[in-house]
C-alpha cells in the first residue's frame, strides 16, 4: 500500500504525561481507534471467473488423437502411440528404458509382453490423468479379474498410486466365492492390506463355513498351508 504508516508519526511529550498523571490520580484513560483499509476492489463489484483446471482432458485428447506421439507400444493385437516424456515422468520404470543408461537402443515401437490390450490401455489412462477409466469394467466378477492384472501391471511398471488404488477396489469387491481367490492373490503379491480385508471378511459372523465349502478355499489351503492358523489368529483378534 503507497504511503503506509505503522504507528503514529506524532507522540506526547514527557512533561504533557506528568501532568497528565498529577490530575488523574496518577492514572488517565488512552483512546484508540483502529481503521481498518479493504484491498480496493472495482467500482461495479465484478468477480473474474476461473474456469475449472482442464489438463486431465487436454491429456486425455493428446492420448486418444495421438498427436506428437513418439513411441508406439505393440500389445497383443493392438497399437497405442504415447509420448517418452510423458511415462518417463510418470513411472521410473519407462524413465530407465527411455532416458537411463541402460535405455534400449530402439525404442519407437515397444512390444509389451505378457499383457492384454485392455489392460496396457487403462494402465495409459492412468498415466495421462491419474484416474482410471470411467467405464472399466462392468460385471463385479470380471472387475475382480481385471483389477487385479491392472495391479499386477502398475507393480511392473512401478505406478504405486495405481497399485493401491486397484487394491482398494478389490477390497470393496470381496464375497464367499471370491475371497479365498483374492487372499492367494494378496499372497502373492505381496499386498498386505488386501490380505487383511480378506482375513476380515473370513472371520465375519457366518461366513467361514461358507468359505469352506468353495473351491477356491480348497485350493488356497493347498497352496498356503498357514491359511488355516492365520485365520484362527485373525478370529482371536477380533474376539
Amino acid at each position: 500500500m503507497v504511503n503506509a504508516d505503522w504507528g503514529w508519526s506524532k507522540f506526547i511529550e514527557k512533561s504533557k504525561l506528568r501532568e497528565l498523571l498529577c490530575s488523574g490520580d496518577d492514572c488517565f484513560t488512552i483512546r484508540c481507534t483502529l481503521t481498518v483499509v479493504e484491498d480496493p476492489r472495482t467500482e461495479d463489484g465484478s468477480i473474474v471467473i476461473v474456469p475449472q483446471p482442464e489438463l486431465h482432458q487436454d491429456l486425455t485428447h493428446m492420448l486418444k488423437n495421438g498427436e506428437g506421439a513418439d513411441v508406439t507400444f505393440s500389445v497383443g493385437d493392438q497399437l497405442f502411440p504415447a509420448h517418452k516424456c510423458m511415462l518417463a515422468a510418470r513411472s521410473k520404470v519407462f524413465k530407465a528404458q527411455f532416458f537411463g543408461a541402460v535405455k534400449e537402443n530402439d525404442t519407437r515401437c515397444v512390444t509389451v509382453h505378457d499383457m492384454e490390450p485392455a489392460i496396457f490401455e487403462a494402465l495409459l489412462h492412468f498415466i495421462y490423468t491419474d484416474s482410471l477409466p470411467d467405464d472399466y469394467c462392468s460385471s463385479e466378477n470380471y472387475k475382480n479379474v481385471q483389477m487385479q492384472h491392472l495391479l499386477v501391471a502398475a507393480d511392473r511398471y512401478g505406478l504405486d498410486r495405481l497399485r493401491l488404488m486397484c487394491e482398494a477396489k478389490l477390497c470393496h469387491n470381496i464375497d464367499v466365492q471370491t475371497v479365498a481367490t483374492t487372499f492367494a492373490f494378496a499372497e502373492q503379491h505381496h499386498c498386505e492390506q488386501l490380505k487383511d480385508a480378506c482375513l476380515g471378511f473370513i472371520v465375519s459372523p457366518g461366513v467361514l463355513p461358507a468359505v469352506m465349502k468353495t473351491n477356491g478355499y480348497k485350493h488356497l489351503v493347498a497352496s498356503c498351508p498357514m491359511v488355516p492358523q492365520e485365520i484362527l489368529d485373525k478370529m482371536a483378534v477380533v474376539a
